[in-house]
C-alpha cells in the first residue's frame, strides 16, 4: 500500500509536460504549444529514466499534460510505466480528434481481440455450455460494433500521425501502419468467415463446429501480432515528424525491382572485420547480399519441398526440414566474417564476442528447430502439442521481424532495410498460422491451410533472392 507523502519532502501534484505539440495551438497556451513535436523531446527510454526519478520524489499525483499528450505515441506506455512504479496518474489531455479518436481505437480492439480470449474459454471449452450458439451470435454482434468502430478510429489516427501518401510509403511509421493494415485485412476475412458460421449455427446446438473454434484461435493469434506490432509503434517518430529522413516511393520500389541473385561473394580480404565501429562499405552489402541470396535459396527448396508434401504423392519430400542443417551449416560459415572458420578470431575466442555467441545460439536453434519438424514431418515424433511448436515458433519469428529495428542506422537507412523485411514478417504469420491450421483440422479440411503455409514459405525464398541493399 502506498504510504501518504510527506509535503516536507514530496509535492502534492508532480505535473510533467510531456509535449509541446498540441493540434491547437492556441496562442495563450503557457506551454507556448505548436502543431509538432520538437525532436528535442524525451525519448522512450529517457521518459522512463524520468519516471524512476519521480518515483523517488514520490508525489501525491502524476499529471502527464501538454500541449496534448496524446500526440506522443508512447502515452500509454508512459502511463503503465508510471503505474507499475507505484505512481498514482493523471492525464490532462486536449480537447481536440485524437482523444476522442484514439480512446475509441484502444477500447474497439480491447473489446474485438480482448473478448476473443474469453470466447475461446467460455464457448469452446470440452464442458458444455448453455446454447452456445446464442452465445456467439452476441459475441458476433458485439465483435461487429468493435470492427467497424476500430477501422473508423484507426483512419482518424492514420490522418493524424501520417500526413499523405509519401508518409505512408516512405517512413518506418508508414511501414508499420501499413503492415498492420494488411494483418488488419487477415483479421476482417478471419472474422467474416466466422459471422457467417455463427448465423448457420442451428439454435441450441451444443457444440461449436472444429472449423469455427480453429478460426477463432487464429484470428485471436493474428490480434495479438497486431497489438505487438502497434506497441512497437510507440519507439517510432510519426511519419509526420520525419520530413528530411523520408525515402522516396523511387527508392522504395527499387528495393523490390527485381535483380538476378548475387551468387559471388567478395573477399574476406574487402571487410573492414578489424574495426567493427566502421562505417559499412559496399563490401559489406555485397557480402550481406550474397548471404541473403544463397539463404534464399535454402528456403525457396524447403518451401517447393512442402508444397510437394502437402500434394500427398510425393512421400519423401516429407524430409524437408532436414534443408534447415544446410542452411544453418552456411549461416555457421558466413554470419561472422571475422570469426572462425574464416576470420583471425578463433572458436573459443568468438564466444567472448556478444554478437559473435547470439550468432551462434541462433544456429543452433535453427538445427535444432528443423530436426524437431522433421521428426514431427517424418512420424517419428506423434505428440499433437509438439508439432503445433513449429507454427508457434514461425510465429513468433515473423512478429518479430516486424518488430526489428537497424537502431545504429539513420533513419531513411534503416527504413529502407526494414521495408524488405515486413513482407516476409508477414510471410512467416502465414506460414505458421498455416500450418497451425494444417495440424488443427481434420480430413480435407486441412489441405488448404497446408498449401498456403508452404507456399508462403516458398514467396519468402524468393524475396531473399531478390533482396538487396543498394
Amino acid at each position: 500500500m502506498k504510504t501518504t507523502p510527506s509535503l516536507d519532502y514530496s509535492p502534492v501534484v508532480a505535473i510533467w509536460e510531456v509535449t509541446r505539440a498540441c493540434d491547437l495551438a492556441c496562442r495563450h497556451c503557457r506551454a507556448s504549444a505548436v502543431s509538432h513535436r520538437d525532436r528535442r523531446e524525451l525519448s522512450t527510454a529517457e521518459a522512463f529514466d524520468l519516471l524512476d526519478q519521480m518515483r523517488a520524489l514520490d508525489p501525491g499525483t502524476l499529471v502527464l499534460t501538454g500541449g496534448d499528450p496524446f500526440k506522443r505515441p508512447d502515452l500509454f506506455a508512459l502511463v503503465e510505466a508510471a503505474v507499475q512504479r507505484g505512481l498514482t496518474v493523471a492525464v490532462a489531455p486536449s480537447v481536440t480528434p485524437l482523444l476522442t479518436t484514439d480512446a475509441l481505437h484502444q477500447l474497439a480492439a480491447a473489446v474485438w481481440i480482448g473478448g476473443l480470449f474469453h470466447l475461446i474459454l467460455a464457448a469452446f471449452r470440452r464442458a458444455p455450455v448453455a446454447d452456445p450458439a446464442a452465445l456467439l451470435r452476441r459475441f458476433s454482434t458485439l465483435a461487429l460494433v468493435a470492427v467497424v468502430t476500430l477501422v473508423a478510429a484507426g483512419t482518424g489516427l492514420t490522418l493524424g500521425y501520417v500526413d499523405g501518401l509519401r508518409g505512408l510509403v516512405g517512413t518506418a511509421y508508414g511501414l508499420m501502419v501499413s503492415t498492420k493494415i494488411v494483418m488488419l485485412g487477415g483479421l476482417l476475412l478471419l472474422g467474416g468467415l466466422n459471422r457467417l458460421a455463427v448465423r448457420r449455427l442451428p439454435p441450441g446446438d451444443a457444440q461449436a463446429p472444429l472449423r469455427l473454434r480453429r478460426f477463432v484461435e487464429v484470428e485471436l493469434g493474428i490480434g495479438l501480432t497486431v497489438f505487438f506490432a502497434a506497441a512497437s509503434l510507440t519507439s517510432l517518430p510519426p511519419a509526420a515528424d520525419v520530413v528530411t529522413d523520408r525515402a522516396t516511393p523511387a527508392e522504395v520500389v527499387g528495393r523490390f525491382t527485381p535483380r538476378w541473385p548475387t551468387l559471388s561473394s567478395p573477399p574476406i580480404e574487402a571487410l573492414p572485420i578489424d574495426d567493427k565501429e566502421a562505417p559499412r562499405t559496399d563490401a559489406d552489402r555485397a557480402w550481406s547480399e550474397f548471404n541473403h541470396h544463397i539463404s534464399g535459396l535454402f528456403v525457396l527448396a524447403m518451401g517447393l519441398l512442402s508444397l510437394l508434401q502437402a500434394g500427398g504423392r510425393v512421400r519423401w519430400a516429407r524430409h524437408w526440414p532436414l534443408v534447415f542443417l544446410g542452411l544453418a551449416s552456411f549461416m555457421l560459415v558466413r554470419n561472422d566474417p571475422g570469426a572462425w572458420p574464416l576470420g583471425p578470431q578463433g572458436f573459443w575466442e568468438g564466444f567472448a564476442d556478444l554478437s559473435v555467441f547470439q550468432h551462434r545460439i541462433f544456429v543452433m536453434v535453427v538445427i535444432v528447430f528443423g530436426l524437431f519438424e522433421w521428426l514431427v514431418r517424418s512420424g517419428r515424433l506423434r505428440a499433437p502439442r509438439a508439432a503445433l511448436l513449429f507454427p508457434l515458433l514461425c510465429v513468433v519469428g515473423g512478429g518479430m521481424l516486424l518488430t526489428h529495428s537497424h537502431a545504429s542506422l539513420n533513419l531513411k537507412t534503416e527504413f529502407l532495410i526494414e521495408v524488405t523485411h515486413a513482407p516476409i514478417g508477414v510471410l512467416g504469420l502465414l506460414v505458421g498460422w498455416g500450418r497451425w491450421l494444417e495440424l488443427r483440422l481434420p480430413g480435407l479440411q486441412n489441405r488448404l491451410p497446408a498449401r498456403l503455409s508452404a507456399g508462403a514459405m516458398a514467396v519468402i525464398g524468393v524475396l531473399l533472392l531478390l533482396y538487396r541493399e543498394s
